[in-house]
């Protein structure tokens, strides 16, 4: 044959290709059409979930937007109804635009449009049938999110789609969310081998459909002995699981709660442990830090997710400049005076509060949680923490190290342990012990100030917030060891796992009551806490 010949051959092919495709393209679009019509002439919402299957069963790739349009209750026709349109609610009526062709159409008043209703039975059914068209998503998490859907769904019909994505799958994370699916919907059977292997696929599963299903089975007088007495074995060890998962849920709020006292506890511990004064402001001080993470993301809108790392430091140095102006207009008159350092310091926390409910009223403010700290980690099914107070627990301890490194191999750490061991010495040595202690006590006001930073991120921030932590840092101070860093660590772990673990069983304000008066019966038996100074320093 010549290559001419060829040639016109391989050309007459290809456009035989395209003819098809083309064919195939309009039949789909004529198919993705005439159920759109449909979803808008139906008079019921049967009829409205026939036509919205029909239209997820042409495979057209418009039909997931539209169907999740259908769900969020964004899909109208236009008035004269010969126009299925996807609105959004503007200041002005709705911004549409057509669900077929996406044209944007502009602008319309309310009345122009009028809404597809739904009711909660279609909404079950659109989220099965959004479910099957994500099944075959690129995205893996995808994938399992539709496959779970599926699941909970409860409709045995989507055995078959789920038989035909284990068949091609490879994903692990997908092949067993598939299995443990399959299994949930087989526990509607009635067949004994498929209802035992069913059981046995889901014994371990934390979700909540699962236990739906193996509930109705142990309960089902009409099944055999066999499977029921299974099916109580599965949600047995599913409980003593579930136990176990809210026993490491709560000594995890525990830590956190814990961490967060560290946190507010570690500059109260420097300027009650090492320099001996007790700071009523301190909460206040922490209060400051909390309004400086809101200024900060006020004033920079767009950097959400960098707005509480931009706040560390300036909580830090707006905190540490108040601190630093209290030790030396007021604290520093009353050094030896204890009593009356307690009096002043509570009149200057009276001051702040009144001072920030002037600036920026006595309403609370919110500081919103940038991305990276929002949502949950989920370790293993059923089981997740938050990522805000994971976030927290570690920072806790970022600070912590920080402050020991800082009081241990740096001049300044150096010079205010000697300025508390042997004042006179540390002052004929040439250590100038009054910078030191503005030094000490501004120190101490920062890390309060980075606290409430990491406190805003849990609760509003208003005039009354270091008041709820006051009590607590102090106890925290003196349960761990007057002074002493790793002390105030294993206290406020430990108080907080405490009352995480006797809320349960107690409630909240019983749980803080019994931890007071196990502090006060420990503090009876050991005055200087877990951890005392020696030397020097505990003499003085």
């Amino acid at each position: 044959m010549k290559p001419r010949t060829i040639h016109a051959a391989l050309l007459a092919l290809a456009a035989c290709v395209c003819a098809l495709r083309s064919s195939a393209a309009a039949a789909t679009t004529e198919d993705f059409t005439a159920a759109l019509g449909a979803i808008a002439a139906a008079r019921s919402y049967a009829e409205k979930e026939v036509a919205a299957r029909a239209l997820a069963a042409t495979g057209d790739d418009r039909a997931a937007a539209v169907l999740a349009a259908f769900l969020e209750g964004r899909l109208y026709t236009t008035r004269a109804g010969d126009r299925v349109v996807i609105a959004d609610e503007t200041a002005g009526g709705f911004a549409i635009r057509d669900a077929a062709t996406e044209e944007a159409l502009g602008v319309v008043g309310r009345r122009e449009v009028t809404r597809i209703g739904v009711n909660n039975a279609l909404r079950s059914a659109l989220r099965e049938i959004l479910a099957g068209l994500r099944l075959y998503h690129e995205d893996p998490q995808e994938r399992i999110a539709a496959v779970t859907e599926l699941g909970r769904a409860g409709d045995p019909a989507a055995l078959p789609a789920l038989e035909g994505l284990l068949a091609t799958e490879t994903h692990r994370g997908v092949i067993r969310a598939v299995r443990t699916a399959m299994a949930t919907l087989n526990l509607q059977s009635t067949d004994r081998d498929t209802l035992l292997a069913a059981i046995d696929a889901v014994a371990g599963s934390m979700d909540g459909a699962v236990r739906n299903g193996l509930t109705r089975v142990a309960g089902d007088a009409a099944l055999d002995e066999d499977v029921r007495a299974a099916a109580r074995a599965a949600l047995e060890s599913i409980e003593r699981r579930a136990e176990l998962y809210e026993l490491v849920k709560t000594v995890f709020f525990g830590l956190s709660l814990g961490s967060i006292l560290v946190l507010v506890a570690i500059g109260l511990s420097v300027t009650f442990g090492i320099m001996g004064v007790i700071n009523m402001a301190h909460g206040e001080l922490m209060m400051l830090g909390a309004y400086t993470a809101y200024v900060v993301q006020t004033a920079l809108p767009e950097l959400v997710d960098w707005s509480l790392l931009i706040a560390v430091p300036a909580a830090f140095l707006v905190a540490g400049a108040f601190g630093v102006a209290i030790e030396r207009g007021i604290v520093r008159f009353l050094y030896g005076r204890p009593l009356e350092t307690l009096l002043a310091t509570f009149g200057v926390s009276l001051l702040l509060q009144q001072t920030v409910r002037t600036v920026f009223s006595p309403l609370n403010r919110s500081v919103a949680t940038p991305s990276w700290m929002s949502g949950s980690w989920t370790i293993v099914p059923g089981l997740e923490i938050t990522y805000n107070r994971l976030y927290i627990l570690l920072f806790s301890l970022a600070v912590f190290l920080l402050l020991l490194v800082a009081l241990k191999r740096t001049r300044l750490g150096l010079e205010m342990r000697a300025v508390t061991q042997n004042r006179a010495m540390a002052r004929a040595l040439g250590v100038r012990t009054d910078r030191i202690d503005a030094l000490t006590f501004g120190l101490g006001a920062g890390i309060a100030g980075v606290a409430g930073v990491a406190l805003s991120q849990l609760t509003n921030v208003g005039p009354n917030l270091g008041q709820s932590y006051i009590v607590d840092s102090f106890m925290v101070v003196v349960f761990g060891g007057v002074g002493n860093l790793w002390g105030t660590l294993v206290g406020g772990l430990t108080l907080g796992v405490a009352n995480k673990v006797l809320e349960p069983m107690a409630g909240a304000v019983m749980a803080k009551i019994l931890v007071l008066v196990f502090l006060i019966v420990f503090i009876q038996k050991r005055p200087r806490g877990l951890f005392p100074q020696k030397g020097r320093a505990a003499e003085g």
